[in-house]
């Protein structure tokens, strides 16, 4: 009973009732099967931790976030800059990553990396799993799971990072992996170098996909090279097709464009929070019978997120970029208090007590750098340094995120 899932469909927004790719399926799990989990976790993590989780993986582990692996590929891009190389990119996209696991190649993995007695109990939670269908009051038929981690489990994850733990690395490119999140750079002043040692990575990762039947899908990766330079790089291919060349890449969330400027992602969050506050304003205009502090609590909690996360990074754009967000944050919190038009931004940022954006950046990187020195995983704590990385001569007018400090 602990193996078996019910699968809900969620329809994806936007698309048509009829199709069935348009829902996402969720696996709901007993209770009492993820309570059991959660023991299990501790007792592998204990091993792995220190010992078999590759050092560029980010993904779920403790301590680790997005925003350190995003100043991760930002420090390697902006050192491209400052060294007038060009910077080419693969970003690449793991076809149903997590469902498409080979039970026997992750359990011939396991078998090396654990006890025997944490094997056998992995391999007795994987074996003979199955799952139904509900759709309303209505059931499907019972079927088998043959591939994939479990959805919705505590062990999932895990499983999948030791899973793609052997990922092939190359002296000559840059690796920041995030759960199936992948992007390898490869920096030189020559473009066609820069293709040619990226390519020479990507042909390692092709041959080791096939091996382990991993599938990635070529039409979804991105090959972005980044350089204040009119050139580009050459394309680059896998599985024999040429991956789509893009101006921008969305990674770990951030919008990153060829110059790094920050630009079209303040220009996607001021999007975004503007499709979020129209949802909300009925609840946030003068109109409204919430209190003013459940009018602020909605704004910190809700639409204030949206564009703090990856503060540290993007925090660092031209002050017209940041603007766009300023004046979003002004014309809710003057929406909240009804204010007049003769009381000015400030008083409004004093009296509610909420700070301006160019003053909350300095203080959001500086705790973020703070807790860097003496993180566990070496890459992380490479990135606690005061200067820019490896010390390049600065030859650009433009701030990165130390800068901040």
């Amino acid at each position: 009973m602990w193996k078996h899932s019910i699968i809900i469909l969620f329809l994806k927004p936007g698309k048509p009732v009829n199709n069935v790719s348009s829902y996402r399926p969720i696996s709901l799990l007993p209770i009492l099967s993820k309570i059991f989990e959660k023991i299990l976790l501790k007792r592998i993590l204990l091993i792995l931790e220190s010992h078999n989780i590759p050092p560029h993986q980010f993904g779920f582990r403790s301590r680790h976030s997005t925003v350190q692996q995003g100043l991760r590929v930002v420090d390697h891009i902006s050192h491209a800059l400052e060294s007038k190389q060009y910077c080419t990119g693969a970003f690449l996209d793991v076809a149903q990553a997590f469902d498409r696991v080979w039970h026997e190649g992750l359990l011939c993995k396991l078998k090396i990396l654990l006890p025997q007695s944490l094997y056998l109990v992995l391999r007795s939670y994987l074996s003979n799993r199955s799952f139904r269908v509900r759709c309303g009051t209505e059931f499907s038929s019972c079927y088998p799971i043959e591939a994939g981690v479990p959805q919705g489990s505590v062990l999932g994850p895990v499983l999948y990072i030791l899973y793609t733990s052997d990922i092939p690395t190359n002296p000559y490119t840059f690796l920041a992996t995030f759960a199936d999140d992948t992007a390898i750079l490869s920096s030189h002043p020559d473009p066609q170098t820069a293709s040619l040692n990226l390519q020479c990575h990507l042909s390692q990762i092709e041959d080791w996909c096939n091996e382990w039947r991993i599938k990635i899908n070529e039409l979804k990766c991105k090959q972005v090279t980044f350089t204040l330079r009119r050139r580009s790089c050459p394309p680059i291919l896998f599985n024999d097709i040429p991956l789509p060349i893009s101006d921008t890449v969305r990674y770990l969330g951030f919008l990153l464009d060829k110059r790094l400027t920050w630009n079209p992602h303040t220009r996607l969050k001021r999007q975004e929070l503007n499709r979020r506050y129209s949802q909300l304003y009925r609840l946030l205009n003068r109109n409204s019978h919430l209190s003013l502090d459940n009018k602020l609590l909605i704004y910190k909690t809700i639409l204030k997120p949206i564009w703090t996360y990856g503060l540290e990074l993007w925090g660092t754009a031209k002050h017209t970029n940041i603007k766009r967000i300023q004046s979003f944050q002004s014309k809710v919190l003057r929406t909240i208090v009804n204010a007049p038009y003769y009381v000015s931004n400030k008083t409004l940022h004093n009296d509610l007590n909420i700070p301006f954006v160019l003053d909350l950046i300095p203080s959001k990187f500086s705790k973020f750098h703070l807790n860097l020195s003496n993180h566990p995983n070496p890459l992380a704590q490479s990135l606690s340094t005061i200067t820019h990385p490896y010390n390049p001569p600065r030859r650009l007018k433009r701030q990165w995120p130390r800068d901040l400090l």
